[in-house]
């Protein structure tokens, strides 16, 4: 067991280079990318990434310093916007891994299109595990932290401004692996600081996340021969909650359409919740009420399989936060005694609160079973791209049970 546990404290040094070209030609022109090593100094150590993956991967992180690549109309990010790869770590009793860089990143994928209002996102394995805006800082963590309290276990919270000393206590109260900020508050690194190895980053152009909104950057996918497949990456087309589409469709002459408008709440509701659908890994369903996760689906094979998923995980993230707001007592730690019954009541009582919440999906329903799911526990609102043969089932679903939907118009697909 000891040296299973070795394993993790060690650093694999990697032997990638310090300097990375790569360039795009054709007969008609020729454009490079320059990329240069990431490294930290830690306890007089310069290194750069932990390992990759897993312990015994090496790996390395690379900024992009200079070129400008553009393809037909689409353009390349300009180099030396930094966000993830120039992270200034202010604590890190380690060096950080790859988990920790893309973690970190992917919660910015999200938290760039979520500017307007205080917003967290705690990311675990590449997914949000909670999403959250609020009125406050503190007050969008409390509630994307409760969204999964379990899963936020070992995560990597990210948050869209300075980070107070309200927000650092209720962070420093569980573990995380990572914080993320533009800049931190008087005392809020010190009351963080007490965890030892937690990686407390600043990245100051987070002040301008807006402005990256729209930008896109070569994506690479490795094969197992060495080959690479490389895609633009996606930006949303929906770019407000007033760009939806009411969910129309024609089928053998009937023309199908949603008979109830979405309300302002339920509007802001579907705008948030498809911007955090960006961010999560496909298949995917998920539910929001409130400006809050309620119920996060990924990685499924089927649409009804990762709507029930989505589902199941409400049912017990609800009990879990009922058991521990009122006890500080996990729900599998008395789910069979009589409180835990008594909760698990409640709970179904509630729908695992999903009454009244948003349903999100990357990809359309292609028969009406998916949406059915959601609408067996009271929800009020669909946001989904459209275009299925079956439009006009899942439309009339709808009606029946006076759901509103909208169409994106837009596959969001993650892998």
């Amino acid at each position: 067991m000891s040296n299973s546990r070795a394993i993790y404290r060690n650093i694999n040094p990697d032997d990638f280079p310090k300097q990375m070209e790569i360039t795009f030609a054709d007969e008609q022109m020729r454009q490079t990318l320059f990329y240069e090593k990431v490294t930290w100094t830690i306890d007089a150590e310069d290194r750069g990434l932990r390992y990759g993956e897993n312990p015994d991967q090496q790996a390395s992180l690379y900024r992009l310093v200079n070129g400008n690549l553009c393809l037909g109309e689409v353009e390349c990010i300009r180099p030396g916007s930094f966000l993830a790869s120039d992270i200034e770590l202010l604590q890190s009793g380690k060096h950080p891994g790859k988990i920790n860089i893309t973690d970190a990143d992917s919660a910015l994928n999200i938290l760039r299109y979520l500017t307007d209002r205080p917003a967290t996102v705690i990311m675990k394995h590449n997914n949000p595990s909670g999403v959250a805006v609020g009125d406050s800082l503190a007050e969008s963590y409390h509630k994307a932290y409760f969204a999964d309290r379990v899963a936020a276990f070992g995560g990597a919270v990210a948050v869209n401004g300075e980070l107070d000393l309200a927000t650092a206590e209720q962070i420093a109260e569980s573990y995380s692996e990572v914080v993320v900020a533009p800049e931190y508050a008087k005392g809020a690194i010190e009351r963080l600081s007490a965890r030892k190895n937690l990686r407390i980053m600043r990245i100051a152009n987070m002040e301008r996340l807006r402005d990256y909104s729209g930008a896109r950057v070569v994506e690479f996918s490795s094969l197992i021969d060495g080959g690479l497949i490389a895609q633009w990456s996606q930006v949303p087309s929906v770019e407000s909650a007033t760009s939806f589409v009411t969910a129309r469709t024609e089928r053998k002459g009937v023309v199908h359409e949603i008979a109830r408008a979405p309300s302002p709440d339920e509007l802001d509701d579907m705008y948030f919740g498809w911007m955090v659908e960006f961010g999560v890994t496909s298949n995917s369903v998920l539910y929001v009420k409130d400006g809050v996760t309620v119920g996060i689906g990924t990685g499924e094979q089927d649409r009804v399989g990762v709507a029930e998923i989505a589902r199941d995980k409400a049912y017990r993230k609800y009990a879990d936060r009922l058991s521990w707001t009122e006890s500080e007592t996990p729900y599998r730690d008395i789910a069979e005694t009589e409180h835990g019954k008594e909760i698990w009541a409640r709970t179904l009582e509630a729908h695992g609160g999903l009454t009244g919440a948003t349903m999100i999906s990357d990809a359309f329903f292609p028969f009406r079973d998916g949406v059915d799911v959601g609408i067996r526990e009271g929800i009020a609102a669909v946001v989904q791209p459209g275009g299925s043969l079956r439009d006009d089932e899942v439309i009339d679903a709808c009606n029946e049970a006076g759901v509103t939907m909208v169409f994106t118009g837009q596959r969001s697909f993650r892998h």
